[in-house]
């Protein structure tokens, strides 16, 4: 018997993706003309190699995105669920990050000293996300960095904590994984000099015993988590959670990161607003400034004041924190736009209720062709995993990921106008989404799952 991924044989992922591959490269005639050997002068033909992540056999080539449409050169319009993998998560160049934008182009781009925008994100950030003190630097990976460099110094302490199946962009110390319950290197790292489990412990999410165990001898500086995990098949938090993890950690000395960069999609203040969680750092990267590269990132008055004494007993020199093109002052004019016209109530309120049709969409065809899948959302993030659920932790989402079937199904959608994320089945909703592209989404996916369910693959099949 063959290999089996999701409930479906593996000859039948196989023909499926066969036929929709054909298919696309018959419909993009203008990509396989310039992109098909790959862009030229690109490593691996692209200018980021992530763009080969994406499971069609070359990419299309964008000739523009606004709202939550995307058109390529091929002269295809597609509803867009992917934004960027959550950079767009707002929308493509929304009119007030539009307007800002090309009203700062005339003022300078960069000049490493405040603006009048910079002082009004400050007071934007304070009210919004609960916390005094900021900080802005360009990705969500250079955030989570300097904050963990803050959370060794002001506890003295080395060791940081994080959960298997986590993602905090490129810092390398969160590259732990479990592996058979031993704490290993993540695989697939280049260039990886230093076992990174001497100072980074790892435990499964949810579960408590383990984590106040490898809390208990206080030599941890800090845990930094997702509030739900967000870059593998989707993990909720059990019940309870948040509220002993916050215990344990204050119990023990430790600072507590939340990093929100995928969890924004809950609503304005995040996750953390939402469920009233209490860190003592935050950080939020990619939408935060409608696009544009940027990440924030803040601590309570406890933290800043330790800081300070940190600083004070610490020789002049660099802090390792900051980088030239952070707070530029671009950056702080389209932040500022997002913050105050486009991250609003009304914008949340739309992207729950199609996020929730969509929800029901997906799940309702699961249940009519009998798949062992579930649904899981949270806010305007979706997620379709191809495994019964819920799933509890890194290691139950690491076994979901029915990789050849994902692919099949991505490439199938997108043939039928509809992109979701390459890296996994993430879709978002963003202000500009329409019940209608909900409802194309749902009806692609429904089209796909008969064709999977029944094993009848066809030539012609899209």
């Amino acid at each position: 018997m063959g290999e089996v991924y999701g409930g479906i044989d593996a000859a039948t992922i196989d023909a499926m993706m066969a036929a929709e591959q054909a298919h696309y490269g018959a419909t993009h005639p203008d990509a396989a003309a310039r992109a098909g050997a790959g862009l030229p002068g690109f490593y691996q033909g692209v200018p980021m190699h992530w763009m080969r992540d994406w499971p069609m056999p070359f990419p299309f080539i964008v000739a523009q995105a606004t709202g939550a449409s995307l058109t390529d050169t091929d002269g295809h319009v597609l509803a867009d669920f992917c934004l960027g993998d959550t950079g767009s998560m707002f929308g493509h160049s929304p009119e007030p990050v539009r307007e800002a934008l090309t009203a700062q182009a005339g003022r300078g781009l960069t000049y490493m000293l405040p603006s009048d925008d910079a002082l009004a994100v400050g007071g934007l950030l304070t009210r919004r996300f609960r916390l005094p003190h900021w900080q802005v630097a360009t990705t969500a990976t250079d955030a989570n960095r300097f904050a963990l460099r803050v959370a060794r110094a002001v506890t003295g302490r080395r060791r940081i904590l994080v959960f298997n199946g986590c993602y905090h962009g490129t810092v390398d110390e969160t590259f732990v994984r479990l592996i058979d319950g031993v704490p290993v290197n993540r695989p697939g790292l280049l260039g990886q000099f230093t076992d990174l489990t001497a100072d980074t412990r790892v435990v499964e999410f949810n579960d408590i015993p383990a984590l106040e165990a490898a809390l208990a001898d206080e030599q941890v500086a800090c845990v930094i988590t997702e509030p739900v995990l967000t870059n593998c098949c989707m993990v909720l938090p059990d019940p309870g959670f948040h509220a002993a993890l916050r215990a344990v950690t204050r119990r023990t000395g430790t600072l507590l990161l939340i990093d929100e960069t995928h969890t924004i999609s809950t609503g304005p203040g995040g996750y953390s607003g939402a469920h009233g969680l209490e860190p003592d750092l935050f950080v939020l990267g990619k939408p935060v400034a409608g696009g544009v590269p940027a990440s924030i990132w803040g601590f309570t008055d406890d933290v800043a004041r330790r800081l300070d004494a940190a600083r004070a007993a610490t020789p002049a020199g660099h802090s390792g924190m900051g980088t030239t093109l952070s707070a530029n002052a671009l950056t702080m004019t389209c932040m500022r736009a997002t913050l105050e016209r486009v991250m609003t109530v009304e914008a949340y309120a739309h992207m729950e209720l199609l996020a929730a049709r969509l929800y029901a969409g997906l799940s309702d065809v699961i249940a009519a062709h009998g798949l062992p899948w579930h649904v899981v959302r949270v806010g305007a993030r979706v997620e379709f995993i191809c495994a019964p659920g819920p799933l509890r932790n890194g290691t139950q989402a690491e076994a979901a990921h029915a990789g050849p079937l994902e692919q099949a199904i991505h490439l199938a959608l997108l043939n039928r106008g509809v992109l979701i994320a390459p890296f996994h089945n993430m879709m978002l909703v963003c202000p500009a989404t329409t019940a209608a592209q909900v409802d194309t989404l749902v009806a692609a996916f429904a089209d796909v799952t008969r064709i999977l369910a029944q094993g009848k693959v066809t030539v012609g099949t899209v």
